[in-house]
């Protein structure tokens, strides 16, 4: 089992989540945060007043997935996340050991 951990533009986390439903994904924790990479912000100007944007508004996506459906996913976010625009953001797969189900005490594959 792998997780990934996808950083996207807010706007395109419709385009996303089709995809990935799609794909057979049936459950995935998306969360609003925050940062930056290379884009190191942006200026913003409020009533004549002109300040930096530090930190930039992302979602994240975590989906767990069996080891064989990863490259599919990745691929599926990349085609769906891309705007070809600096900011588009980033993917990240880790190994995971282990999964349980708190309600029924599946573990593994069963319980994702």
């Amino acid at each position: 089992m792998k997780k990934i951990e996808a950083i996207i533009k807010p706007f395109r986390l419709d385009e996303v989540k089709e995809e990935l439903q799609a794909l057979g994904i049936t459950g995935m924790t998306v969360t609003e945060v925050k940062g930056f990479g290379r884009q190191k912000g942006h200026k913003e100007v409020y009533r004549g007043a002109e300040y930096q944007v530090d930190f930039i508004p992302k979602i994240k996506i975590e989906i767990i997935v069996p080891s064989a459906m990863v490259d599919g996913v990745v691929q599926g976010i990349l085609r769906s996340a891309k705007t070809g625009k600096i900011g588009d953001g980033k993917i990240f797969i880790s190994a995971l050991e282990e999964v349980v189900r708190i309600r029924t005490g599946e573990t593994g594959d069963d319980a994702v």
